[in-house]
Order: structure tokens, then C-alpha cells, then sequence
């Protein structure tokens, strides 16, 4: 498994303990940390995912709630929810990923931690958001703006 890889997988389980404990706080991320021992080769882009989907967690919901037809993040499960919130936050923030890169991953990881259909869920959801940045409905990233273009 590559880097890349693990980093976006230990990501994803960090953020759904944070998400199912309600507390995404730098102490529920250290808990982690030392249970779950995250390599040194993954670290770097585990700690860049985490604290950029953090940072931006209001915007990146707003804008998954914005493509999801019917559903809100509430109601989605916590692995589908979280996956795709590291897709956007890699859509939108890290321009040295390709975008089918970017899906390619979220749909492998959420077919592997999520449900028979997550991975056409996300696919559904993270293409139709690739798409509207690509036609300049959505800024790429949020570092100055309170929202991305179009929210």
C-alpha cells in the first residue's frame, strides 16, 4: 500500500472517531495518535488531510450538502461523510492531486470501510463537485474566503 494511500485511510479512521465522539479537538487526534501509531512514512499527509478537512469543515459540508441530492450530512453514514470530505478537501486544496486520483481513492477507500453502494455515492457526489470546479462554479481551495465560490 502506498503512502498516499494509508495516510488518506488513517485519515478517514481519525476523522470518524472524531466525528462519532463529537470531539475534533488536537487532544482527540493525539488519543489517536498514540493508539493507533500512524508510520512516520504516512505522517505528513495524515496531519495535512486532518488539519485541512478540520480547518474547513463547515464549507466542505456546506458544499457536499449542495451536491447531494436529498441528503444531509447528518444523515449520511460516518465513513461515506468523512470520505468525502477528505475528497473535497483534496479537490479544492491540494492542486498537485489530480482529480481522478482524488475519486479514484475516495470510491477504493469507501468500497473497502463503507457500504456495497458507498462507492457509487461517492463517485455520484465528488464527480459532480470535480465538475463544477472545473467550470469555475467552485474556487479551488478556502484559505480566503469563508466559503468556496457559489455556496
Amino acid at each position: 500500500m502506498g503512502k498516499r494511500r494509508r495516510s488518506r485511510e488513517l485519515a478517514l479512521q481519525a476523522l470518524f472517531y472524531m466525528d462519532m465522539s463529537k470531539e475534533a479537538s488536537e487532544e482527540a487526534l493525539e488519543r489517536f495518535c498514540v493508539n493507533f501509531n500512524p508510520p512516520d512514512s504516512a505522517r505528513p499527509f495524515f496531519f495535512k488531510i486532518i488539519t485541512g478537512v478540520l480547518k474547513y469543515l463547515p464549507q466542505i459540508d456546506a458544499l457536499i450538502e449542495r451536491f447531494s441530492k436529498n441528503w444531509r450530512i447528518g444523515r449520511m453514514s460516518f465513513v461515506d461523510r468523512n470520505v468525502l470530505r477528505i475528497a473535497v478537501y483534496e479537490l479544492l486544496c491540494c492542486s498537485d492531486i489530480p482529480p481522478k486520483v482524488t475519486i479514484n481513492e475516495a470510491i477504493d477507500i469507501a468500497k473497502k470501510f463503507g457500504t456495497a453502494e458507498s462507492g457509487a455515492f461517492i463517485n455520484g457526489i465528488i464527480d459532480s463537485i470535480r465538475l463544477a470546479h472545473e467550470n469555475g462554479k467552485i474556487q479551488a481551495g478556502f484559505e480566503n474566503h469563508d466559503s468556496p465560490v457559489g455556496l
